[in-house]
């Protein structure tokens, strides 16, 4: 890849995502890894469902009160 392929995609990355970045305790990030890819997912899809279904659970609760 060419820096100036890479420059776009930096460039689209920038524009269309917003980045979090957060730390675990050594080892905790292979285990996320692994658990991700045991489900068909990238860490980064498995981090983005397990806040979106955190969410929900969180809503719902919310709601019932």
């Amino acid at each position: 890849m060419g820096k100036t392929s890479s420059a776009a995609k930096d460039k689209y990355n920038a524009k269309t995502y917003d980045q979090i970045q957060f730390r675990v305790k050594k080892g905790r990030k292979a285990e996320l890894q692994a658990h991700a890819a045991a489900q068909g997912e990238s860490l980064s899809a498995f981090l983005n469902r397990a806040a979106a279904e955190t969410m929900r659970r969180d809503w719902r609760r919310t709601a019932d009160l």
